[in-house]
């Protein structure tokens, strides 16, 4: 009989509420919690930037879902952000299909560095 709750599924599960947490208390950042625990489950870089991406979408509009509930959404100002962050997806997912793993980990590294420093600061 195969194990169906293995260490890894466990791992998964963390993981996952971790960034539904972050999610959630933050309005994003679940994905910067799920890539490096896809990559330590052992899938490739540009698998685990996409996979992250399917796993926050429905973490996000439940998240959206509830803030719209408690009256913290703003959808006339979301909305001023949809046709550049449109664009902003079909340039970045060309982007990442041409770029090697490396530079994708380490931009990612880059861009959470660089954020987290400018949040510290301000």
């Amino acid at each position: 009989m195969r194990k169906i709750f293995t260490a890894q599924t466990l791992r998964a599960v963390l993981a996952g509420a971790a960034g539904g947490a972050a999610n959630g208390f933050f309005g994003s950042g679940g994905g910067l919690l799920s890539v490096p625990s896809l990559e330590s489950g052992g899938l490739e870089t540009k698998k685990a930037h996409a996979t992250s991406l399917a796993i926050m979408l429905p973490l996000s509009v439940v998240s959206a879902a509830v803030y719209m509930k408690n009256g913290s959404l703003d959808l006339r100002e979301a909305a001023r952000y949809l046709p550049g962050g449109l664009a902003g997806v079909i340039v970045g997912s060309a982007a990442l299909k041409k770029a090697s793993p490396l530079l994708v980990k380490r931009l990612f590294a880059a861009v959470m560095i660089y954020f987290g420093v400018r949040m510290i600061i301000r």
